[in-house]
């Protein structure tokens, strides 16, 4: 679907326009074009910086702005699992003898690996690039359109997998989880025109 003439000629927007727009009904097209616009909005706001300053943290949060591309990305493409698989492609298995109180504690004698993993995803690790970061974003977007346009039904759906944060017995649509990675990468966009007005005085719009 098509994205602001602006963004497209920007070398860090994330567009994503694989599946040609005739083959996507109205609903479909819609949810898909509201997320590029939201993709955009985020990865506006490293025009121009160097890798170093995608690292830097500038508030009194954790947050940086290469970390945030990085959760997103990971969010949407576990999102988009989960549409596929199920629950299963969302696990949080715990290492035995660790509850779940002893990692919101920070005493677990073992951390997981997905909390690991989730963990880095906030940060710009060695040998990390903008140019990397923003590469796989495309490709994790690419993806998403690609399954859009094939999934049977939006309001198919499964149950989320247990976990502190998810409803016991609750389930998740296809239409549901678009809305959900909406709303998300929107609320990070926003994150980030933050830190990028902090740490240079510039505005992503």
């Amino acid at each position: 679907m098509p994205v602001n003439d602006n963004n497209a000629k920007d070398p860090n927007a994330v567009t994503a326009t694989t599946t040609p727009p005739s083959t996507l009904d109205a609903e479909r097209g819609d949810l898909l074009a509201a997320l590029a616009t939201a993709r955009s909005a985020l990865t506006d706001t490293v025009r121009e910086l160097g890798d170093e300053q995608l690292g830097e943290r500038p508030t009194a949060s954790a947050l940086c702005l290469g970390g945030l591309i990085k959760h997103v990305a990971s969010m949407e493409e576990s999102w988009l699992r989960f549409v596929l698989e199920g629950p299963s492609a969302m696990r949080h298995d715990l290492p035995d003898g660790v509850t779940w109180a002893d990692l919101a504690a920070g005493t677990a004698r073992e951390i997981p690996q997905w909390a690991i993993d989730h963990q880095n995803d906030f940060r710009m690790l060695p040998g990390e690039t903008s140019a990397g970061i923003l590469a796989r974003y495309e490709q994790v977007a690419a993806r998403t359109e690609e399954i859009i346009a094939t999934v049977p039904d939006l309001s198919a759906t499964h149950p989320l997998p247990e976990a502190p944060w998810n409803e016991p017995g609750a389930v998740r649509s296809v239409r549901q989880v678009l809305l959900h990675l909406i709303a998300e990468t929107a609320q990070h966009a926003g994150h980030a025109d933050i830190l990028r007005e902090t740490l240079d005085g510039q505005k992503s719009t």
